[in-house]
Order: C-alpha cells, then structure tokens, then sequence
C-alpha cells in the first residue's frame, strides 16, 4: 500500500518497458558499433492524505528525441505495458532493453492510457465530485479523468549522450502525492509529478538495479533460464546462473536449475535484477503453487469472523495468468475466508539470507495461523474452490461492509509491506527504531466491522533491522544515518505483537529516506 503522497526505487526501467509483469524482454543480443543500450524503470513517491491502495497507469509509448528533433521508440510494438505504481515504494519495474543509435537525445517522449485507482477514504469526509465521489469510510476503485496522456520531458539529465560503451539507464518517478488531484482526478503534468533521471552506473559486476519480484507461471525453459508469464498476460526472458537460489519443496527438486524444467509448470516468484547487457538475472526463484491452482497477492485492510471464519478483506495486488483473474481483478477489494484449521502458513523470506527456521522474529511473534494475521501484511494466497461475485462486485464499498467478490483460501504466505512513516525514536544498539505511521495507513489494530473509527491513525510500528537490512539514501547507509523525523519508506515483513492494539512489529528488509510527503487533502 501506498499513500497519496527496498529500499532500492519504486521505478520503472525504460528499456524496453516491461513492468511489474511485462513485456517479453529478451535479450537486445550484440549491439552494433553504431547503436547503445538504452533502459527506463519507474517508482513512486509516496504522499500523505488518503490511503493509496493500487495506482495503475498503462504505457503504450516512449521516444527518445534526437538532437535533430526526430523521435526513436523504445518499446516493442503497441502493446500497453500496466505499470501498478502502488507496489514500487521501494522497489523497480522493468519496462524493457532497446539498441539505440548513438548519439545525443534532447528529451523523452510517454504517453499513458488507463488509469485504475483503488483508495480508502479514511478522511472523516467525502473527497472527490460526481462519479469520482468517494464516501468516509469507503473503499472507492475508480477510473480517474487524467491529463494530459502525453508528456515531453526535456529538462535534467538531458540532454544525454549514448555509446556503444556506455549503456544509458533512465528511471522515472510518478510522484502520486503530486499527480493526484484533491478531486481525484490525476494531473501528470503537474509541477513535478512525472520526472526522470539518470541511473549511475554501476560498478563492475554489479547490476544496473534490483527490480520488484514477479510472480506468475513458468512456461519454457533453456539452458541458461527460463520465461515467466504474469498476471497480466506478459512474458519475461530470466536468465539463471551458479549464484541463483531455489527454494523448493524436496519433493520437486533439489534446489537447483532442474527446479526451472519442472513438468507441469509451477507458479513461481522470481526476485531479479537488470544487467548492463539488458538481460534479467534471477537471484533466486521460490516455489508458490502448482501449475492448476490460482495464486493472488494482495494487501490486507480489514479483518473480521463469520461462522467460525476468519473473513480477510484484500485488496488484489498481482497473480498468475490464469482465467481466474477475470473473476479477480487487481486494484478490487475481495473478502477471503479463512477456516481455522487445515491452512498452512508460510514466510516468504529464504532469499533473505534467512532459512525459514532461523528467521529473526521479533519476540512473542509467529505466522502459523489466524491470530497471526494483522491489517497491513501483504499476503500471497491459494484460492480454494470458486470465486463468486455479488451482483455488480461494485467498486464503491464501506470498509465496514461485504466485499464484492469472495473465495476461500487453504494456504497463506506472508509477504514484504511497504510503509512510510516519520521516525519517531532510533536505538542503534539494538539495531531498531520506532515509526510514526502517516495518517490512514492500513496497519493496526484490525479493522473489526465494530470498531468506529476501523483505523486510528498514527500508528506507533517497531521496526527491527538486521544485518541484513538495506539501507538508501543515508549516510551513512546504516542504522547509524537515521534519525528522529527522518521520513523513509519500510520494506519488510509485518507481524501482530501478542497483546497489543495500537503496536506492531516489522523485520525490515529495505529502508528507504526520502524527502516528507505533501499532503494533499
């Protein structure tokens, strides 16, 4: 979730846009003497407000404008590639690799098309006008008017000189808390709301960046990787090499390449990264379901019980290819009900530099069943048995109400959230600070349908850090460079503290500084 407002970037990367599923990206092969590679990612810059649940914008075009004044594309056809914004806090999005004649560009080129918000509206009034309106206490899912759909950018870093030895890495920023309009209309020629920079580039042998997980099925293989097909309907080219790790169940594979050929075809998660070359690499690859079944990951906004269930309202983040996801859009809100018994839990973390059994829980805490479960987590689950929707599955709901769309679930992976707060305390010695959650966040305690309001805001969040934590943008680049008031985007796993009501705990993976969000309402 994000605000309107890894610590990596939430970026989109301009090689050939792929996305947070995409476009097949494969290997660009030789370059000729006479052309470059050029590449773009995309991130997000959190604001304060409402509660910004899913942003998705499409790209169907970006140029690069010679000094002459001509344009070259850098994507594959007319396909518009879906960026979901929301999830790239603190991570990037491949967009693609392109050969591109050398030389000097003055500007890019982007033109967007179909943009989906999903918000909370927690605001204690209603925001937005006519079919935009959006009630207190709403989850609202709307098509926002947006202007302009294209956009020249020729200010900094431009302009950019391209070589055959020197590859060009551009990131773009979407800067929700800019380009959100108070009547929920999106501006993304606003002061700052759409801006590119260069990357640096890397160190030898060192990737270009480290880019979002993407989650979908494996669907052909060779000798040096496999393709990985999204929720979306795009395919990716990964490549794998003797440092890629596996995690499998003993009963598939042995943690090695065999892994990738497995017959039928598994869902998989791949954390990748971005080569100088234009290639994915896959740093490691983790096993979710078997080919057949269908795997959502989303958000949790809301907790209740029912029959003896556990009611888990979520809002769709990213899933597999698969028929299913007619039935289960990303940016809705659907209800998962979750029996007490016979639902096996899991933590998506060996990638970490963690095994599962040595994970570094906060004390007290666990993931093993429902009373584990916590508003704020991001979850990957197994839909069990059908979908069903309720007339319309309307995109205007109360928090306090019935989803639109609901399944039942017998297996729950706990994944990384995303959350952005002010830094409220620092104890080095403990490697752990304190965080004030901006107001509205979906962290707890649980939004029970008795509660008025469902979330109190700000949150009070204990983040526990490791040796194994990443930090951006401070200097140092340790727990040592944060300090009180700092605002920074968390990357890490949220866990229920026993006991309390207004506290929670996450083991960060990424710590991000960034500049204050600007509210916007």
């Amino acid at each position: 979730m994000c605000r309107i407002s890894r610590a990596p970037f939430i970026a989109v990367f301009l090689l050939l846009m792929s996305g947070c599923g995409g476009q097949s990206p494969s290997s660009p092969g030789g370059n000729p003497p006479s052309a470059g590679l050029v590449s773009l990612t995309v991130t997000d810059t959190p604001p304060a407000g409402v509660t910004v649940l899913f942003f998705q914008l499409g790209v169907t075009g970006a140029t690069l404008t010679t000094a002459s004044g001509g344009s070259v594309s850098l994507l594959p056809g007319s396909t518009t590639i879906p960026v979901n914004v929301s999830q790239l806090q603190t991570d990037s999005a491949f967009l693609g690799t392109a050969n591109v004649a050398v030389g000097t560009y003055t500007g890019m080129g982007l033109t967007f098309a179909n943009p989906q918000l999903t918000i909370y509206n927690g605001s204690g009034a209603t925001i937005g006008s006519g079919a935009n309106a959006c009630s207190n206490n709403t989850v609202c899912q709307l098509t926002p008017s947006t202007t302009p759909l294209t956009l020249t950018l020729s200010s900094a870093p431009f302009p950019v000189t391209l070589s055959s030895a020197a590859p060009l890495a551009f990131k773009l920023d979407v800067h929700l808390n800019t380009v959100i309009q108070p009547d929920l209309t999106v501006n993304l020629a606003a002061t700052n709301g759409v801006t590119v920079s260069l990357l640096p580039a890397p160190t030898t042998g060192q990737p270009v960046s480290s880019l979002a997980g993407l989650l979908g099925t494996i669907v052909g293989n060779s000798t040096t990787g496999f393709i990985l097909q999204t929720g979306d309907g795009r395919t990716f080219t990964i490549a794998v090499n003797s440092s890629t790790i596996y995690n499998f169940p003993t009963s598939i594979c042995a943690d090695n390449f065999s892994c990738v050929t497995w017959q039928p075809p598994p869902i998989v998660k791949a954390v990748v990264s971005l080569q100088t070359d234009g290639t994915l690499l896959a740093s490691q690859v983790t096993y979710m379901q078997p080919a057949g079944q269908t795997v959502v990951e989303g958000n949790i906004i809301r907790l209740s019980t029912s029959g003896g269930n556990t009611l888990m309202d979520m809002i769709l983040q990213q899933g597999p290819s698969t028929p299913a996801t007619t039935l289960l859009p990303f940016g809705r809100r659907v209800t998962v009900s979750v029996p007490p018994t016979g639902v096996t839990y899991a933590i998506d973390a060996e990638g970490f530099g963690f095994p599962v059994d040595q994970f570094p829980f906060p004390n007290g805490v666990s993931f093993a069943s429902t009373t584990d479960l916590q508003v704020g987590q991001q979850v990957a689950v197994v839909v069990s048995g059908g979908v069903t929707a309720t007339g319309s599955t309307p995109g205007f709901t109360s928090i306090t109400g019935p989803a639109g769309i609901t399944f039942s679930t017998n297996s729950i992976t706990l994944e990384p959230s995303q959350i952005t707060g002010t830094v409220t305390a620092v104890s080095a010695s403990t490697l752990s600070f304190t965080l004030s959650t901006l107001p509205n966040y979906f962290v707890p305690p649980s939004a029970l349908a008795s509660s008025t309001p469902p979330i109190p805001a700000p949150v009070s969040i204990t983040i526990q850090t490791t040796p194994a934590t990443t930090y951006v943008n401070l200097s140092p680049d340790s727990i040592s460079g944060l300090a009180v008031n700092d605002v920074v985007t968390i990357k890490g796993w949220v866990f229920s503290t026993p006991g309390g009501t207004t506290n929670v705990a996450v083991v960060a993976e990424d710590v991000l500084n960034r500049p204050g969000p600007t509210p916007l309402f």
